[in-house]
């Protein structure tokens, strides 16, 4: 399990890939996905 202090680490580190991806639509839509598995892992506990 994750605790809060790593949540809020990896939610922050997603969004400078955002900010990084400029755009680009593929590297996009991986955050995305690595996002919702995320999600998914913290709403089963």
């Amino acid at each position: 399990m994750k605790n809060e202090e790593e949540n809020i680490s990896e939610g922050l580190n997603q969004i400078f890939e955002i900010i990084n991806a400029k755009g680009d639509v593929g590297e996009l839509k991986e955050i995305v996905d690595q996002s919702a598995n995320t999600e998914s892992e913290i709403l089963d506990q």
